[in-house]
């Protein structure tokens, strides 16, 4: 055989494996190109030569296996419709969505070697943060919902330190003390970046990842199915959801990881399945789903009033409160106490051991169980759901605790208070942010008056609500200026209470605006600016 033939030989082999290699890519959607320029969020992105090569290598590593591509992109689709729900709920612009691609891939179990799992890779005490339930029943780090959600709401703390979230986005990687002293102040409010090769490589990380798959979804799918999100109430377990909803029980644990053992507690819980639709199915765009009417036979209802007397917050069976795995309290798991009794029959009475439960509700070795009162079958969190508890008189550290299913040494720590003999009525205790040291805890007048108007607030006239003492600061002086301001969509309390230099809580006293502080897009506030 002549070399001439030989080398043609090897060039057709060589060819042919080129082919083989290429063909599968020209399947695909042309690999994206990294613009020089792009928007992100409310910001404009400008990329200089160097830093485009490098995102451009990420961006071809993602297209690089086009099988492995279209998998990733299957799960994408199925999930995305509710990561971008949860996102807009809170006010975090949807472009940030293509960071739980970039965390997890949307693998609901993915673990990373630092043990942060889940959608949105939460370690457990940012987890709890965020309101994330996480013990040995629950891990909501599982859920695209609850997950997503959180995940919202840690970027909006972490941008209202910034107005950046460029700042924001980088401060999910390196916590915000690390972004901090990263970055300093020096791009705080800036709506323009430059991005060159010493800007952080997670923020270039993300942007391959939103370059690569922003013009692909909906498309390129390898199957029509669909993710489906229905309201079930615990307790209940997957085996019975499953005949409900006419799906395998192993279909419904893989879709649910969240729930470990495929028992599902007292609550209310998001449950997912997928199913499939017809070729002409166009995806419909997924909004909040109420909350489920309770069934009569359960009698289920919620025990709560105005902003104090919302709390404890009892859900579920009421009528078998007294038997475990009936009821939540401020969204956790717990029992009420039938009678007064020891603590060592009382955890019989409710199947853990003495000594967890006495850690779960901070109890003391010589105390009891009181007839009628709530306690907890599930570790209680580091921060309560509202910000602040006035004192009343008669109150303990440990009353307040259990009452916002807070830890005690939590409450403690952050306001800076041991000992019951400490407290006085009237004390604003921080339920969520520790108090700066040296900084005194502030003391309001209450009387009777108020408790009936913090209980029935709909009822309350203006006459009884003058007679409730306030913080000085929460009253405008003489030489205020009244403003109106409208609530632009992203705007939380703590942003509009910087841009005119008040508080939030003056904001909320003078729009009586309650504990939960719910503001909406277009509302008008009234503020007295200094």
């Amino acid at each position: 055989m002549s070399p001439r033939i030989t080398m043609r030989k090897k060039k057709i082999l060589k060819l042919t494996f080129s082919l083989l290699f290429i063909l599968p890519l020209l399947t695909q959607a042309q690999t994206p190109q990294v613009p020089a320029e792009l928007e992100f969020a409310d910001m404009i992105i400008r990329i200089n030569p160097q830093a485009r090569r490098e995102i451009q290598l990420d961006v071809d590593a993602l297209y690089r296996n086009p099988s492995y591509f279209k998998v990733k992109l299957d799960r994408v689709n199925l999930f995305m419709p509710y990561v971008e729900r949860e996102l807009k709920a809170v006010g975090v612009p949807l472009d940030l969505k293509y960071l739980v691609i970039q965390e997890s891939g949307l693998i609901a179990d993915a673990v990373s070697t630092s043990n942060a799992v889940g959608f949105w890779q939460f370690k457990q005490g940012t987890a709890e943060e965020v309101f994330l339930r996480v013990d040995n029943q629950i891990d909501e780090r599982k859920n695209i919902v609850t997950s997503s959600r959180g995940a919202g709401l840690y970027l909006k703390k972490h941008n209202n330190s910034f107005d950046n979230w460029v700042c924001a986005l980088v401060s999910y990687q390196m916590g915000l003390g690390g972004a901090k002293s990263y970055f300093g102040n020096r791009y705080n409010g800036q709506k323009v970046m430059d991005i060159d090769r010493n800007s952080h490589w997670y923020f270039k990380k993300f942007l391959a990842h939103k370059i690569a798959f922003e013009n692909q979804l909906a498309i390129l799918t390898s199957s029509r199915q669909r993710l489906v999100e229905v309201k079930v109430q615990g307790p209940t377990n997957l085996s019975t959801l499953a005949k409900r909803y006419q799906v395998s029980e192993d279909h419904l644990k893989e879709m649910n990881k969240w729930t470990s053992n495929g028992r599902i507690p007292a609550g209310n819980f998001s449950l997912f399945y997928i199913e499939e639709v017809s070729p002409d199915y166009q995806p419909a765009v997924i909004k909040s789903q109420p909350e489920p009417k309770p069934s009569p036979e359960k009698a289920t209802t919620t025990l709560a009033a105005g902003p104090m007397d919302a709390f404890p917050k009892i859900e579920g069976n009421t009528q078998r409160a007294t038997q475990p795995n009936q009821i939540t309290i401020n969204n956790l798991d717990g029992v009420q106490a039938a009678k007064t009794t020891s603590v060592e029959q009382f955890a019989d009475q409710v199947g853990i051991k003495e000594r967890k439960l006495r850690r779960l509700n901070d109890l003391d070795s010589d105390e009891s169980i009181e007839a009628g009162k709530y306690y907890y079958t599930q570790k209680k969190k580091p921060k309560a759901a509202v910000e602040t508890h006035v004192v009343q008189a008669g109150e303990t550290l440990w009353s307040i605790s259990q009452k916002y299913g807070i830890k005690l040494s939590s409450l403690k720590a952050k306001n800076r208070i041991r000992k019951d003999r400490d407290l006085k009525a009237g004390m604003v205790l921080n339920l969520q942010d520790h108090r700066k040291r040296g900084e005194d805890i502030p003391i309001v007048k209450i009387n009777q008056t108020q408790r009936v108007a913090q209980a029935k607030p709909e009822a309350s006239s203006p006459t009884p609500a003058k007679e409730v003492s306030t913080p000085k600061s929460a009253t405008p002086s003489a030489q205020s200026s009244q403003l109106s301001h409208t609530v632009s969509p992203g705007e939380t309390l703590y942003a509009i209470s910087k841009k005119y230099g008040v508080t939030v809580d003056q904001i909320k006293n003078w729009n009586q605006i309650g504990s939960q502080n719910i503001i909406s897009v277009g509302q008008k506030l009234t503020i007295f600016k200094p």
